[in-house]
């Protein structure tokens, strides 16, 4: 007998690239995955986010505010959306509208000539140090390159003073910069999606692999009641991982609850569905076990980097913020962060639950549209 046959070789070669070219999903999982990877590292990540939302209260517009406000724009990190008055600016930063307030009192153009180095207050939106953090180390140097196109001519005195004014930064929410704070409420959303998406992506298929699904099928349950009866028992799951989250985020890491925990029983409420539907709907398409779970992991990758979770979302680009607004996981972990950090309450976060009532219910349509098809 020979120890080695070209032709027993290549006839288990040619063997498994059939297997591959039939097991399509894994097939995908080879070659898509690497490219996916590829593109949304390269393109859609940015350590470093600019055009950063900002809003301006001025009390004072003389050229000296003018030339700052000028330099900051200049800078590319600031993005000015409006004049608001200091109400409007605490409720545009308590719901996300603004990362920056940049408020310019009174008589400041006459305290610079005087010498008395008055002070321009700019606030910033610290729930993620990392979106802000480049953006505020920048402020020092807007404060000279502003001067120095200013201190000509009579105000030439000014030209060495390179603290003429200051800028004083106010970081709300996070004042200490702590990751911990912007992690922890952020993985919650990651690890609710991951479990309940994986969980109920193998709900059908599994009744397929048991050989159950005909005794199903022949029931009369129609397949709303089939996807609820097979999704609730899951809800209570995730009001247990809810639980066991939220206690040792307080205790471990002193994560503050700041908001409504009406808001957040809603939001969550509507997360877990969404989650559990896109699991059914996963479920309808496989063909196995090991398909839902492929298909699981397929979503999960781009949920963890494009909803804000690692990588700051202003920093992505526009096609990487729309795909990131189709996640359900980037309302509800905005939510989270505000309701845990900022003390939101309910109608500080309907824009959020109102995307998240969206996609709940288109997932929800295309999972009882493929249910159907399962059954023909």
């Amino acid at each position: 007998m020979m120890y080695y046959s070209i032709g027993r070789f290549l006839a288990i070669l040619v063997k498994e690239f059939i297997q591959m070219r039939r097991d399509r999903m894994t097939f995908a999982m080879m070659i898509g995955l690497p490219i996916i990877q590829l593109i949304l590292f390269g393109y859609a990540i940015n350590t470093n986010p600019k055009h950063l939302p900002t809003l301006v209260e001025v009390a004072d517009s003389g050229p000296f505010s003018r030339s700052f406000l000028a330099a900051m724009r200049n800078s590319a990190y600031f993005d000015f959306k409006g004049i608001v008055s200091n109400d409007e600016a605490k409720k545009a930063m308590l719901q996300g509208k603004a990362l920056f307030i940049v408020t310019i009192p009174q008589n400041f153009e006459r305290d610079i000539i005087r010498g008395e180095k008055p002070s321009i207050l700019v606030s910033a939106d610290a729930t993620d140090p990392s979106a802000t953090g480049n953006a505020v180390a920048s402020l020092n140097h807007l404060v000279e390159t502003s001067l120095r196109s200013l201190t000509v001519g009579p105000l030439a005195s000014l030209a060495p003073q390179t603290d003429a004014f200051d800028v004083i930064v106010h970081k709300h929410f996070n004042p200490a910069g702590v990751t911990s704070f912007n992690i922890v409420p952020g993985l919650l959303a990651i690890i609710l999606s991951m479990t309940m998406v994986m969980i109920t992506s193998i709900a059908i298929v599994r009744e397929f692999e048991r050989g159950t699904m005909e005794t199903l099928l022949a029931t009369p349950a129609r397949p709303i009641e089939v996807m609820l009866g097979k999704i609730l028992p899951y809800v209570l799951v995730g009001y247990v991982q809810t639980a066991v989250f939220i206690m040792m985020a307080l205790i471990l890491f002193q994560v503050p609850f700041e908001g409504s925990p009406i808001a957040f029983l809603a939001a969550l409420n509507a997360y877990i569905v969404v989650n559990l539907a896109l699991g059914f709907l996963f479920s309808t398409v496989a063909r196995s076990q090991m398909q839902a779970m492929q298909m699981s992991f397929f979503y999960i990758m781009p949920t963890i980097l494009l909803s804000g979770f690692m990588f700051p979302f202003a920093g992505m680009p526009a096609w990487a913020q729309f795909l990131g607004n189709i996640i359900p996981t980037t309302h509800f972990m905005r939510i989270v962060r505000k309701v845990m950090l900022k003390g939101a309450g309910l109608a500080d976060i309907l824009p959020e639950l109102s995307a998240l009532g969206i996609i709940m219910v288109a997932v929800t349509a295309l999972a009882m549209m493929r249910y159907r098809q399962t059954l023909d």
